[in-house]
Formats: structure tokens, sequence, C-alpha cells
């Protein structure tokens, strides 16, 4: 049975499922579960246009999600999308999903105009880079990723804002 892909809004039926889905993903990376706040969070980014949320939904439970955003393409005076998160629960993986994920938030790129659709992923992930290579992305030559971490008093605490 192929599962129904979905947008989730903060209103939808499945946002708590997807929210505990995603505090699974969290932990899943190490950092501590807090469904209460990754739900507050997720519920801000959604309400706040920051972020798009798709759901894979099967037999009426969230079996995964995708997250996108869209961000300016100056260069282009258009958008270049970017997906931020993918997960599928264990017992749910190895079934296409992610896939079928991934080829929905491609399409509604495409659909929208935009120039690309990139995403980013740990070097030693070997089945997600095989599965985004199958799907056709690759590897960008000549750029590098940097990033600065800023101190604790320049960024907002999920705690604060409950």
């Amino acid at each position: 049975m192929t599962p129904a892909v979905v947008p989730i809004t903060p209103s939808h039926h499945a946002f708590g499922q997807v929210a505990a889905l995603f505090d699974d993903y969290r932990a899943h990376y190490g950092r501590p579960s807090s469904p209460q706040l990754t739900r507050d969070w997720l519920h801000r980014q959604l309400a706040q246009h920051q972020m798009t949320i798709t759901a894979a939904i099967q037999a009426g439970h969230a079996c995964g999600f995708i997250t996108s955003t869209v961000m300016p393409a100056s260069l282009m005076l258009g958008t270049a999308w970017s997906i931020r998160d993918l997960y599928i629960a264990p017992q749910h993986r190895r079934r296409g999903i992610a896939r079928t994920l991934l080829q929905h938030v491609i399409d509604d790129a495409g659909a929208a105009g935009a120039y690309r659709v990139s995403l980013q992923t740990e070097a030693g992930n070997t089945p997600a880079l095989t599965l985004y290579t199958a799907v056709g992305f690759q590897p960008v030559n000549g750029l590098a990723l940097l990033s600065l971490t800023l101190p604790p008093g320049n960024h907002q605490d999920p705690q604060d804002t409950l």
C-alpha cells in the first residue's frame, strides 16, 4: 500500500503524529527527546511560514516526513528550494517512502518555477547519499560549506518561547 503524501499544517489532524516523529528524528541524531518543545517549535516554524513539511501517511499514521524551505536565488532573480530534513520511521524504511517524499518536493519546486533543489547530509551517511544520487542529486564541486556557531546569547532558546 502506497502512503498518501500530505502537506502538514498546525491544524492538520496528523500534526501531533508528525511532531512526535520529528522528535524521534531529533533523538536519532543525538538530541534529547523533548516532545512538547519539538511540537511548539515545529508549530512556530509552520505558522510563520519558515518551512513546509510534507508527511507520508499510511493507514492513518505518519510514517515519514520531509521539510523544505524556499530561498531567493538572487543572481537568477528567482527561487531555490532546500530540503532540510527527511526522516522515515525505522519500521517503514526500504519501502520507497523517502524517494516518494523527495520526488514530491522536486515536483512542487519545479511547478513553482524554482531553479534548483538542494540538500545536505553527512559525508558518511551512505544510505542517504545513495538515495539522493539515485534520484539525481549531484555533489557540488568548487563550493565550500561554511558555518559560524553564534554564542548562546544570540539565539533563541526554545524554552524562552513557552
